[in-house]
Order: structure tokens, then C-alpha cells, then sequence
């Protein structure tokens, strides 16, 4: 594995400081993106797909991305459009609160013709991620354009498909589309990468175990399911003993431990680690992300490869 494009919607984080305000910026893909950049060889490379606009937040945005050394080569430009925000209160569990102006951003406008040349470029990837997160947001015509593509360059080219179902009813547009949908992500995904509270909640099911069973049976070759506390489960055809893993110490803001555990376990993975070293990574660094304020910890946060 020599190359990850991680695909979705990135967008302006504001939150209060006191008496002020600050400005950042976040999204479940790109939250993976950037630790498993931190956390990769530098022989490999992740690259991420989004559309933004010619506003100072998307310049801004871009900036960001190119300083945590993700290659931003591939996101794309909408003169019509700005990027998404959303602003952030937490409480004192640790708990986030959001409020969203995402209606009219950009990333809604990616993969609108089967010809966009963004495909040409991902076409060279050894593994594509995104989320149901990435496929809410996209209109209904433009996310049956990304999976009919990455159906065929599975088969066509050998790229594996990492998904994190990462469920949120608000963005779909009913239950059904989203059950559907992503079922069908789940037939053809490589990398499984769930969380056990998303599947139940959408797909009904009884228990943890159920939940992997239904996973594992759909073909997945690999990957975890995401238990918080208790730590993960493994996937896969062949995956290893189910291990016990030590809980987080402190838990200040449990944004990103989803996507904090997706990034090192994809970095793992292309370091050629086994999958109870790929578990085991991912879990610790969860645990030591929800152990900041923030989405995204400061880079000498994070212990890398």
C-alpha cells in the first residue's frame, strides 16, 4: 500500500475561546486523512479529494491540508460555492454540540459526471476511503456516480475500498436510502471500519457480535469494529483472537476517536503490520485524541512511524 486518497467534506470548525472566537478546520475524512498521514512512511502517500470554494476560509482550508503534508492536488475549486462551516460547543463530559452551514457548500457539488477527471487521478490508488458522511452529503445522482466507479476500478484496477459507515440520520434523506446505501458500500468494501453505535442504530442489529457477523458475511477482507471503551473488534476473514485494550485515561473531547482509530489503522496496514498491531495502534491513539480539545491534536502530539 503506497498510496491512500481519502474522499469527502472538509469544512470551517469556529469555537469559542473564552471570549472569543477560533477558527479551524475538520471533517471525518479529513480527520483520517491527517493522522494517517502523521502516521505513515514517508514512502507512502495520502492524498484528499473535496471541492471547495474561492472564498478566504477555502484558501485557508488549502493551507491546512498542504501543512499536515496531505497532497491536496486533487481537490477542486467551485466558483459558486464556499465550504461548509459548522461551529462546536463542548460540555463538560466531553460531549460536542454542532450547528451547521452546509447546505450550499461545495463538496454537495463533487463527482457530477461519470467523466470528471478527478477519477482518472484516484484510478492510481492502492486504497480509497471515505464514509457514509462522504455519501450523505452528495446528491443523490452524484453518489451513484462514485459507487458505480469505485465498483468497477475494484475490479479493474485492484483498489481496495476502506469504509466507515459513520451514520447520521440528519444527512440522509431517509433511513431507507441510507440502509440501502450503505449495505451496498458493505458488499463490495475491502477495509472494514464501523462503529458498533452507527450499525445498530441504522441496520437494528441485537449486539456487537451481530453486528460483525452481518459485516464479515458481506466480504470484507480486513478492519475493525469500533466498541469506544471496550475497545475494538476484529473483521475480516481471517481476523485475529478478539483482544481486551486498555480505556482512555482522561476523556476531554470525543471528537475524531473514529476517525483518529481509522487514519492509524490504515497507516498499520501500509507499514505491513499485523492486524492485532493494527488494532492495538489505532485504539491508543484514539484514546490519546480524546484526550485534547479538538478534532485534529497538535502534530508532537502524535507519535509517528
Amino acid at each position: 500500500m503506497t498510496r491512500i486518497i481519502a474522499i469527502g467534506e472538509v469544512m470551517a470548525e469556529i469555537c469559542r475561546k473564552e471570549d472569543d472566537f477560533s477558527v479551524g478546520f475538520a471533517g471525518d475524512s479529513f480527520n483520517t486523512a491527517v493522522y494517517c498521514r502523521r502516521m505513515l512512511p514517508e514512502k507512502c502517500a495520502i492524498s484528499y479529494v473535496t471541492r471547495l470554494g474561492p472564498d478566504p476560509l477555502s484558501e485557508g482550508c488549502i493551507a491546512r491540508i498542504e501543512a499536515e503534508g496531505v497532497d491536496a492536488a486533487l481537490v477542486s475549486r467551485d466558483a459558486t460555492a464556499n465550504i461548509g462551516i459548522y461551529s462546536v460547543a463542548t460540555d463538560t463530559a466531553g460531549e460536542r454540540s454542532f450547528r451547521y452551514w452546509r447546505n450550499q457548500s461545495a463538496a454537495r457539488k463533487m463527482f457530477t459526471r461519470p467523466d470528471d477527471t478527478v477519477f482518472e487521478a484516484m484510478a492510481y490508488a492502492d486504497v480509497i476511503y471515505f464514509s457514509g458522511i462522504t455519501l450523505a452529503v452528495l446528491p443523490p445522482e452524484n453518489r451513484r456516480i462514485l459507487l458505480d466507479w469505485v465498483k468497477a476500478v475494484r475490479e479493474t484496477h485492484g483498489i481496495q475500498l476502506a469504509f466507515d459507515s459513520n451514520y447520521r440520520p440528519a444527512l440522509w434523506e431517509d433511513r431507507k436510502t441510507a440502509q440501502d446505501t450503505i449495505a451496498s458500500v458493505w458488499s463490495m468494501t475491502d477495509i472494514a471500519l464501523p462503529s458498533v453505535d452507527d450499525e445498530m442504530d441504522l441496520f437494528g442489529d441485537a449486539d456487537a457480535g451481530s453486528v460483525a457477523n452481518r459485516i464479515n458475511a458481506a466480504g470484507c477482507t480486513t478492519g475493525a469494529l469500533k466498541r469506544g471503551a471496550e475497545g475494538p473488534m476484529p473483521l475480516g476473514a481471517h481476523p485475529c483472537a478478539d483482544q481486551r485494550f486498555a480505556s482512555a485515561t482522561k476523556v476531554v473531547d470525543t471528537t475524531a476517536a473514529g476517525d483518529s482509530f481509522n487514519g492509524a489503522y490504515l497507516a498499520a496496514l501500509a507499514n505491513g503490520k499485523s492486524q492485532y498491531e493494527a488494532l492495538k495502534s489505532a485504539h491508543d491513539l484514539a484514546c490519546h485524541v480524546i484526550g485534547h480539545q479538538g478534532a485534529i491534536v497538535p502534530p508532537q502530539e502524535v507519535k509517528t512511524s
